[in-house]
């Protein structure tokens, strides 16, 4: 049980740095390919000016690409959102495209019979119900599908797309008549720079200095992906937490299998010190031991944590869009030892320290107990040091360690209750009156008995079920608040890269087609956040909960009045008509995120003009409702003359996924792609199911990974139960020595676990509950329902299997025969 309680915590650490040490290294690996060059440099609304392109060009050898959303329409109309993606002939710059069937670029892209082809994702054939031959229409152009993406080297670089990839070339994408001034448009030039070992990060520093109002976004081959980096590392963060809850909850099973060790060795130990050895001497000899096996379980679980990518390797090359080289990660390997060296210290020394204290008379009383010795002060200070230190390692350790330390400091609260709970059940056992039918009075016995698995089965089943149900109501209220949408104030339809020139036009249109819809609209831009208060924002230290704000291009609009789902908190709005300086109306949780407040003032570049506006005002806005809003509304005069396109939303007055209405959102977008084929039409509920994939896909491998807990829980479970099987077996041969019969021995042990086990489901819950409204309410900013139905299958399911393992560890105690073992006695 020792051994398996570490092995297993040290391989779950191991094992997820392992993980995440090769992915990170697969895109390092990679990171040219991914980005399509050394350096990039992107746009949003434009293309680079001749100056622009002339420096890059001074670089090394350049490669543009354009990408957009966009609709296209089958011959019939079908109309899907697909992620476009416009070329130059010579792409990619880097790596290989491969398409079925094997066509050369230009082949598969190029004017053929008087069309331009494309290359779609195979997603899109099967959506719109299409194949290689056919046609479809995107804006204004009609292409014909020539080729399938089987690899797009350089997609991990574009991020999260909603909708299939569909590849062209430029020169077709002038033709759709898509490209019109403000249009959410992002062009992209990648640069390999003509010096192969020149560092990237120089060859951005000149681009930024040579034009510090360009307003692009930039990245290296050094950090390709960010965004991706950093989720890796936030995702191995919390496997790893979750590790270290395997290990907390198996030092439970270590302190009770080296408690068994000690009082095995009882008799060795008094004989010991009857020839002389001293108490510290004894304390070492079994220290030693102590931690050879933890050094063995340390090695099992280390090797395996190391195999693991290997073992994947296969799996997730093609599973998963991920560039993935398996590999092993000395850090993580580091960490693990010191964490599975550290529980086995801090959870056996205690236990040790007892053993220095036995005295030479134990030798000669078989019931002397050593439960009644205490460990001496050095021993207890030593062990509060290794918990600090300990503690500390997961906390700096870890990149959010806010985070971590609340994690940690949740699951000692929790294991602290848990331990007070044991303690209660068995005192007020102890204090109970005899009463009932025997099995009942023999099942309160055994709750406070002095090997009594109350505390271990408390403690072990009790913290890993409070992780499960804490991840199981976390998973299904995200998934709620992402599927129920609130009548008439929920959109269903989002209408974007609307132009000045059709937006009355468009906007008759929607009222025609759904007269009891509610429909917005507002102008957008995207623009980036430069500086704040006049200092860059790459020197910007933003809170975890805004430091994406200053990541890429955020879209900002303007107005005369605060938007709906908003309302003013601090300072004023400006008047209508307002011609002064330019002011801005900032999001408070995004304000304090940024240490902002009220007459500070923020830098936007927009369409390579950057623009600084004074904070007038903070607002709190209702994100659930999904409607339009935006982090940063400006004052309409900032934008004068600026070109704009328009963003619109529909929202019915009942959200009800009928049929009638899945039939009535078709027509719509069918008939909105037939008559504005320019404009995108992107379905909420689409949007949604893609995001619930994701979280869908995310809560099975933190599922997977949580398991370990319970297998830890199940250890600990399986020690108590071989600890206490000696005197179990015992209590049951007197027993029937006296009369009692087999069935009231059973009926005694599923009423001793069935109240343990429900007492500890119930406090499990208690926590769990507290824990997940905690991150649904103040982390996600959604609101908590309780599923009660999925809540109580759980804990009765968890209070089943307690019994069930319970009878199970006890059986040979129930099978032992009186004779054999009383002429033992």
């Amino acid at each position: 049980i020792f051994l398996g309680c570490i092995t297993l915590g040290v391989f779950a650490i191991s094992g997820v740095n392992a993980l995440a040490n090769s992915l990170t290294q697969g895109l390092g690996d990679q990171s040219r390919t991914i980005l399509g060059g050394d350096v990039s440099y992107s746009f949003i609304h434009r293309q680079a000016n001749p100056d622009e392109l002339a420096f890059f060009l001074g670089q090394g050898t350049v490669d543009s690409a354009a990408t957009l959303r966009a609709m296209a329409r089958t011959s019939t109309g079908d109309p899907a959102l697909v992620e476009l993606k416009a070329v130059e002939p010579v792409y990619p710059p880097v790596g290989a495209l491969k398409l079925q069937p094997d066509l050369t670029l230009s082949a598969a892209l190029d004017v053929t019979e008087g069309t331009y082809g494309l290359a779609v994702d195979p997603a899109l054939l099967a959506r719109l119900d299409v194949r290689i031959g056919d046609q479809l229409k995107i804006g204004d152009l009609t292409a014909t599908i020539r080729a399938v993406i089987t690899t797009e080297p350089d997609q991990l670089g574009g991020g999260l797309g909603l909708g299939p990839r569909v590849m062209m070339l430029q020169a077709a994408l002038a033709q759709t008549n898509l490209l019109q001034p403000g249009a959410l448009i992002r062009w992209t030039y990648r640069v390999a720079l003509a010096n192969p070992a020149a560092v990237p990060d120089a060859a951005i520093d000149a681009a930024n200095k040579a034009f510090p109002e360009a307003g692009w976004q930039t990245r290296s081959r050094l950090s390709v992906s960010p965004d991706f980096e950093k989720n890796i590392v936030r995702f191995a963060d919390f496997l790893t937490l979750v590790g270290l809850t395997a290990l907390l909850v198996g030092g439970v099973g270590v302190a009770s299998a080296v408690r068994a060790f000690v009082e095995r060795k009882r008799g060795h130990v008094a004989i010991l010190k009857a020839v002389g050895a001293s108490g510290s001497r004894v304390f070492t000899i079994m220290l030693v031991e102590i931690l050879t096996v933890a050094t063995l379980g340390i090695i099992i679980g280390l090797v395996s944590g190391a195999a693991l990518p290997f073992i994947l390797a296969g799996t997730l090359r093609s599973v998963i869009p991920f560039p993935f080289e398996p590999g092993v990660g000395l850090p993580g390997l580091g960490l693990g030892a010191l964490f599975g060296y550290g529980t086995a210290l801090i959870f056996s020394i205690p236990q040790l320290g007892r053993a220095r204290d036995v005295p030479v008379s134990a030798l000669f009383r078989d019931a002397f107990e050593t439960d009644n010795i205490i460990a001496r002060r050095g021993y207890l200070a030593a062990t509060g040091a290794l918990a600090v230190a300990l503690f500390a390692l997961a906390v700096l350790g870890s990149e959010n360690h806010k985070l971590a330390a609340y994690y940690l400091v949740g699951s000692l609260i929790v294991l602290a209750a848990l331990r007070a709970l044991a303690s209660g059940i068995m005192s007020l056992a102890r204090r109970l009156p005899a009463f009932g039918p025997l099995p009942l009075k023999l099942a309160i016995r055994n709750i406070y008995a002095p090997r009594a698995l109350t505390p271990a089965l408390t403690l072990a089943i009790g913290l890993g079920l409070t992780l499960l149900i804490t991840i199981a109501l976390v998973d299904v209220n995200l998934r709620q608040n992402l599927a129920q949408g609130q009548a008439g104030k929920t959109p269903s339809f989002f209408f974007l890269d609307i132009r000045g020139a059709e937006s009355a036009g468009f906007g008759d249109f929607l009222q025609n087609q759904a007269p009891d819809a509610k429909i917005e609209k507002v102008a957008m831009m995207r623009g980036r956040i430069t500086a704040l208060n006049g200092e860059t924002a790459d020197k910007i230290k933003p809170e975890e909960n805004a430091a994406w704000v200053l990541e890429g291009d955020r879209g900002i609009t303007f107005a005369d009045s605060p938007p709906e789902g908003s309302s003013i908190t601090a300072g004023q709005w400006w008047p209508s008509g307002y011609t002064g300086e330019p002011l801005v109306s900032l999001e408070q949780d995004i304000a304090s995120g940024l240490h902002l407040k009220l007459n500070d003032t923020i830098s936007v570049n927009v369409l390579g003009r950057t623009i600084t506006a004074r904070i007038a005002n903070l607002r709190k806005v209702d994100w659930r409702s999904f409607g339009i809003n935006f982090v940063m509304v400006f004052s309409p005069n900032t934008f004068a003359g600026a070109p704009t396109t328009f963003l619109a939303t529909l929202t019915p007055p009942q959200s009800d996924a009928t049929p009638q209405t899945l039939k009535a959102e078709m027509a719509l977008l069918k008939a909105t792609a037939a008559q504005f084929p320019t404009i995108t039409t992107l379905r909420v509920k689409d949007a949604l199911d893609t995001v619930q994939n994701l979280v869908r896909q995310l809560s099975l491998a933190i599922r997977a990974a949580s398991s370990v807990v319970l297998i830890a829980a199940l250890l600990v479970l399986a020690g108590a139960l071989s600890a206490a099987q000696n005197a179990r077996s015992y209590e049951a041969v007197i027993l029937k020595t006296l009369g009692a019969t087999r069935s009231r021995l059973l009926g005694s042990y599923v009423l001793e676990f069935l109240i343990i086990g429900a007492t500890t489901a119930v406090l499990a819950l208690a926590c769990a509950t507290l824990a997940a409204y905690a991150i649904i309410t103040l982390l996600m900013k959604f609101s908590f329902k309780m599923p009660w139905g999925v809540t109580i299958a759980t804990l009765a399911l968890s209070i089943v299997l307690i019994i069930l393992i319970g009878l199970i560890g006890t059986s040979r105690s129930l099978a032992q025969k009186p004779a054999s073992r009383l002429r033992t006695l």
